[in-house]
């Protein structure tokens, strides 16, 4: 009953200031003159509606108020319910007030004494909403109240599976690649065609080229690329990546469950290394500080320079994949001032610790500065994404996952029963 009874005065009228709705049962919390009253005080209510229903004597007292002048508002009211004495006996309409207790109680009653006290009734409920309408253009035209001109509601757009099915608009690309297409008639990789790659005799480098940096790098940077996959493929099987392949392989679980577990154990302190290397390198040599500046500075901040420190290389015992890198770089870039840098770090930070040498984390972080700085396709912008976003890093993980996957098949193929000691949970190869 409210909701239809909102619908008519939305339409017929400027709006709706508020809606109560009382109910009729037998203890309500409040009555209808009480609200009636409230709202003949409130100044930008101009008129009030009321929607009644036969039992009870609720309306009575907004028949008092009327006449005792307490309201000085128009008020257009209904009590519906004339149909009940079209019944033989009595009905109850809904809930436990809604029915009538005799003739005073019904709708025919109530509607005739509010219109004796000087309430809007009119003859049937389908003219309520004339007698609504019809009261507020008089006060309209009284000047009561300032029409408020209709704002037209935004046309509702078109449902968009509706709008896809007809044609009308494409859904939007939820998932776009910008390294790679297959859609046309072979494969390509940063627009480069699959049988162009390998007529053109070109590697693996290459291919990481096309797809990690979207260009043809220079065949000098690819081929340093493919040194650093070579040289960090595998570093023998105690370190934590290798020694979880190796358990989990023995466990019975499939390849890409080992290599996973490997993969998991790569971080800061295991080829996790080569992006902060990079990182702190930079920032360092681009702010024109000193090897002591920069290394003191990193220790008052309590942070160890990455790429610096090795557990078993010594000054007296180099790493030797750092030396091949270097001496790469050296005859074949153009620059190679990040590495020169590192270097010079290097001879400060051994005349703290004998072994604290520039290991393979930190030469390729700074040699792919140079290689980045040096080729002159890439913009100080690309350059520091590259290093934020973890390319190098990623090195790291391609190259020992060949180390993980060649752990995995050695496991494989090693016939050695596993025994469980007697008491520890742990397995062994006899």
């Amino acid at each position: 009953m409210s909701n239809e009874l909102y619908n008519t005065i939305a339409r017929v009228t400027d709006g709706i200031y508020e809606g109560i709705a009382i109910g009729g049962d037998v203890f309500p919390g409040s009555t209808l003159s009480d609200h009636v009253l409230r709202f003949n005080s409130i100044p930008r209510v101009k008129m009030i509606v009321v929607l009644g229903e036969l039992g009870g004597r609720d309306e009575y007292s907004l028949v008092e108020a009327l006449k005792q002048g307490k309201i000085n508002k128009p008020v257009v009211a209904w009590v519906s319910g004339t149909c009940a004495r079209l019944f033989k006996s009595e009905v109850q309409f809904g809930h436990a007030g809604a029915k009538s207790g005799g003739e005073e109680e019904s709708a025919q009653a109530k509607n005739q004494a509010l219109r004796d006290a000087g309430a809007v009734v009119p003859t049937s409920y389908e003219a309520f909403e004339g007698a609504i309408k019809e009261t507020f253009e008089k006060l309209v035209e009284e000047g009561k109240i300032t029409s408020v001109k209709e704002v037209i509601p935004p046309q509702i757009p078109e449902d968009l599976n509706t709008a896809i099915k007809s044609g009308k608009v494409r859904a939007p690309t939820h998932i776009i690649s910008t390294i790679s297409d297959d859609r046309g008639e072979e494969p390509t990789y940063a627009g480069v065609p699959m049988s162009s790659i390998v007529e053109q005799g070109l590697g693996v480098g290459d291919v990481i080229s096309l797809l990690w940096f979207k260009r043809s790098l220079p065949r000098y940077c690819t081929r340093f690329i493919e040194i650093c996959i070579m040289l960090c493929a595998d570093h023998g099987p105690c370190v934590s990546g290798a020694h979880n392949t190796i358990v989990t392989a023995r466990a019975g679980k499939d390849l890409v469950s080992s290599l996973v577990s490997g993969l998991l154990t790569i971080g800061p302190r295991f080829g996790g290394a080569i992006d902060d290397a990079a990182r702190y390198f930079k920032d360092a040599y681009d702010r024109g500080l000193t090897p002591y500046e920069f290394v003191e500075g990193m220790k008052k901040k309590g942070i160890r320079v990455p790429g610096i420190g090795h557990r078993i290389k010594r000054a007296d015992n180099r790493d030797k994949r750092v030396e091949l890198l270097q001496r790469f770089a050296r005859s074949n870039f153009p620059s190679v001032k990040y590495m020169e840098y590192a270097v010079e770090v290097e001879t400060y930070t051994l005349s703290k610790a004998n072994n604290l040498v520039l290991n393979v984390d930190g030469a390729i972080g700074s040699l792919f500065l140079d290689l980045l700085a040096g080729s002159g396709m890439f913009t100080k912008q690309e350059i520091d994404e590259i290093v934020g976003i973890g390319y190098l890093n990623g090195l790291f993980v391609l190259a020992r996952s060949i180390g993980l996957i060649g752990h995995t098949f050695d496991q494989k193929r090693l016939k050695q029963p596993l025994y469980r000691h007697p008491w520890e949970d742990v397995l062994y190869t006899k």
